[in-house]
């Protein structure tokens, strides 16, 4: 039996850097993504303005999370984590929300990103075990998406939820491979910060419990994960109840509004968003254009959003990334670990593909899925590990795709600062 200090010491290799090659990965994303986040933070007030509410990028809803943890319906429990970090940054700048509290947050969302990466590179080497400069490309490539760079300095929900996502599928896949079973705590604690910041989440940590070994062929296999999935939700549920007073009328009545208003936008073709926005906003950026908001109390302000794609590259290079993602799913079929990341990945398609929840910005989603498009694509060059000429195809499109993704979006982070330059000085 493990002691209590091997667990611990356990836990932190599993949250950190534990290895130089991760540390330097670690440490290059958070210079990268540091630079970055601090000139928009010491230069430009649209981190934090306390004047706008919601919607100054990209639909991000930055000053509501940062006060109040976001609306209860669909984040319950994110009010407590958003409480004490506000409050742990206003105790280094003496209570005031200037530069420096913007800075911080910057920081913080940096930090989270930049750990976000370290376990995607964690999951590439130590569960698929590509070799070190397949993983490094890949990383590489998912570091220039545009969730990761936009989430790099963005004090949302969504920031936390990318990291505590890979984390807990990188958990699943070192207990599969050592053919163990979810910790009845570990989905405990999963339930209560994956579905405390985003309730909708909380399904993704019951899907690896399906593929144990055995659960269906033993009755005390099937009742001891029928007790760790209820023990989940009953602290879960006891916690979100308590969050709103046990007024649990409310969560049906909220959840309806927020349904009818962020699911019945028709501006743009529904085959468009999803293309565009669903699955291609959260990796390349489209163009851009403003609108003028105000914040329901007389301050009109200038916000900025995704256009559906424009040109035909756009279109194909979404559609080779796709093409690559269907490709592993199919070569992997029989692989667990694989089913456990698709069918987590259609959840989010069911919410906002199907059910069209957000559609119209469904670009802000991207840190409840984006990760599964590194992942999948690190099993598809395992798949061919052995087939040479295959590798060098798949290595050659990653690096062509790698480099049309660098120019496309920095050339869109020029519009991203010209915009800010003009209204957020």
């Amino acid at each position: 039996m493990l002691t209590f200090r091997q667990k611990f010491v356990n836990f932190l290799k599993l949250l950190f850097p534990s290895t130089f090659i991760e540390l330097g990965i670690f440490v290059f994303f958070l210079l990268v993504y540091g630079i970055l986040g601090s000139y928009i933070a010491l230069n430009f007030r649209i981190i934090f303005d306390s004047r706008i509410p919601w919607d100054a990028y990209f639909s991000f809803d930055n000053k509501a999370i940062i006060m109040t943890g976001g609306s209860f319906e669909r984040h319950p429990l994110s009010y407590y984590f958003f409480n004490w970090m506000r409050d742990t940054v206003l105790l280094f700048t003496d209570g005031k929300t200037d530069v420096n509290f913007r800075l911080i947050l910057a920081w913080l969302s940096n930090l989270t990103i930049s750990l976000s990466l370290v376990q995607i590179y964690k999951y590439l080497n130590n569960i698929i075990r590509l070799p070190l400069l397949l993983s490094l490309l890949i990383v590489f490539f998912f570091s220039l998406f545009s969730t990761n760079i936009l989430l790099s300095f963005t004090p949302e929900t969504y920031t936390y939820t990318l990291f505590l996502l890979v984390l807990f599928n990188y958990y699943t896949a070192i207990k599969f491979n050592k053919n163990g079973k979810i910790a009845g705590s570990a989905l405990v604690l999963a339930g209560v910060t994956i579905g405390g910041l985003t309730v909708t989440n909380i399904v993704k940590i019951f899907i690896p419990i399906i593929f144990e070994n055995g659960l269906f062929k033993s009755w005390k296999k099937f009742g001891n994960a029928a007790f760790r999935v209820i023990l989940a939700c009953a602290v879960f549920v006891l916690l979100y109840l308590n969050r709103i007073d046990f007024k649990y009328q409310n969560i049906l009545s909220k959840s309806g509004e927020q349904y009818e208003k962020f699911s019945n936008v028709k501006s743009t073709p529904i085959w468009d968003m999803i293309y565009s926005y669903f699955f291609g906003g959260n990796i390349l950026f489209p163009s851009f254009f403003i609108r003028e908001k105000h914040n329901m109390e007389g301050f009109y302000f200038k916000a900025i959003f995704m256009e559906t794609y424009s040109t035909a590259f756009a279109y194909i290079f979404i559609g080779l990334v796709l093409g690559l993602v269907l490709w592993s799913y199919c070569k992997n079929f029989k692989n667990k670990l694989v089913q456990i990341l698709m069918i987590s990945f259609l959840v989010d398609i069911t919410i906002h593909c199907i059910f069209r929840f957000g559609l119209h910005t469904s670009y802000i989603y991207g840190g409840h899925f984006i990760f599964i498009y590194p992942l999948l694509l690190g099993w598809l060059f395992f798949a061919y590990s052995n087939s040479p000429k295959t590798l060098s195809f798949l290595t050659m499109t990653t690096v062509v795709l790698t480099i049309y993704l660098l120019l496309n979006n920095y050339h869109r982070m020029i519009d991203f600062f010209e915009f800010l330059n003009t209204y957020y000085q």
